[in-house]
């Protein structure tokens, strides 16, 4: 089990902590529901450092990236982030991950904790390009701090100005006194923030100077519990519940990041299945009764057959009402449809809805 550089914090802070992805993390400090509220309302601090970051270097980095990833990363300027998949040979997903564009020839590869392997050897695989890999992932770590306050609750600690930072652009500059720290306004929770990429060795400063500076505005630590909550109230796609090795982009509902204006892994089969359609659909829906909907739940038609499976599901806490996603057949999946949850023999309504479900 490997801890994070901020773990003997969150022991001394009493946070519950569980094995998550090979590492030791918080999951809980308060509760769930009052974590979620400081989000929603106020800021809040996630220790993220289980999540990798591959450096790729060279004159061919970017024609490796736009060969395993889906979406067209030629787009992207120095300062802006996208959100990406890596497709596999079979149709289905190796990850998903955020692609940074540092320098010109430089690009920051962010992936799952539970993948980090398996997205190194996948990329390792296709680089035939020379392009210099190098694996940081034990030597960064990474504090999301999310929240409509986050902007003035750390505006104190660098010279940068975070408000003019647009969604999923990102600077590299000063921030609670160390240099070269990378500043994305990107996160996992739909209520604005940031994401601070630093050094396992600096990030205990980091992490005490961000809670001096937010005392003002009620910051609190939030543990992995209510990130999932936050994320899925946006109808954010979390790898191993509602994407994995088998399902394909499209059946995800991520088009929007599949672009066939470029080759990539598979893509000429993606391409087929656009065109001839999807069998399967991930859908969002809420409970029209009070019901808590899990992961792999049978979702069923009024008749009692079985259409596809629960992939996320939770008591929402902005909300009070439980909310889920699934696959289910693309008849079935308009919105408004009807369908049922089969919770311990009972077939309980929900319908299908329009993400987000939190609105703010």
């Amino acid at each position: 089990m490997k801890n994070t550089a901020l773990t003997h914090i969150h022991e001394s802070l009493g946070a519950k902590m569980l094995p998550f992805a090979g590492y030791n993390m918080p999951i809980l400090y308060e509760g769930v529901n009052a974590e979620h509220e400081t989000v929603r309302n106020a800021v809040g601090v996630f220790d993220v450092s289980h999540m990798g970051e591959f450096l790729l270097t060279g004159p061919n980095a970017l024609a490796l990236i736009q060969k395993v990833t889906s979406n067209d990363a030629s787009t992207l300027t120095i300062g802006r982030a996208q959100y990406s998949c890596l497709p596999n040979n079979d149709g289905g997903i190796v990850d998903d991950l955020i692609v940074y564009k540092m320098k010109e020839e430089q690009y920051l590869l962010v992936v799952n904790a539970s993948n980090i392997e398996k997205d190194w050897n996948w990329i390792s695989s296709h680089n035939d390009l020379d392009v210099e890999m190098k694996n940081l992932s034990d030597d960064y770590s990474l504090l999301a701090i999310q929240g409509p306050k986050a902007v003035e609750a750390m505006q104190s600690l660098t010279s940068k100005d975070l408000a003019a930072i647009p969604y999923y652009h990102f600077e590299v500059g000063d921030f609670a006194g160390i240099e070269n720290v990378i500043i994305s306004a990107t996160g996992y929770t739909g209520s604005g923030g940031f994401e601070i990429y630093c050094k396992n060795s600096e990030v205990e400063q980091v992490w005490n100077k961000v809670f001096e500076a937010g005392a003002a505005f009620g910051i609190k630590p939030i543990g992995l519990a209510a990130r999932d909550t936050l994320r899925l109230e946006m109808g954010f796609c979390l790898y191993g519940n509602d994407i994995n090795d088998t399902t394909s982009p499209l059946e995800a509902g991520l088009g929007w990041i599949t672009k066939f204006n470029k080759e990539f892994t598979n893509s000429e089969n993606l391409k087929k299945q656009k065109e001839a359609g999807v069998t399967k659909k991930l859908v969002a829906f809420e409970m029209q009764e009070r019901a808590v909907p899990r992961h792999d739940y049978e979702i069923v038609n009024a008749a009692g057959n079985v259409i596809g499976i629960v992939t996320s599901g939770t008591m929402s806490p902005s909300m009070n009402k439980g909310i889920g996603l699934g696959y289910v057949t693309v008849e079935n999946s308009a919105l408004d449809s009807d369908i049922f949850i089969r919770i311990r023999k009972n077939d309980v309504p929900a319908k299908v809805v329009k993400l987000p479900f939190y609105k703010k």
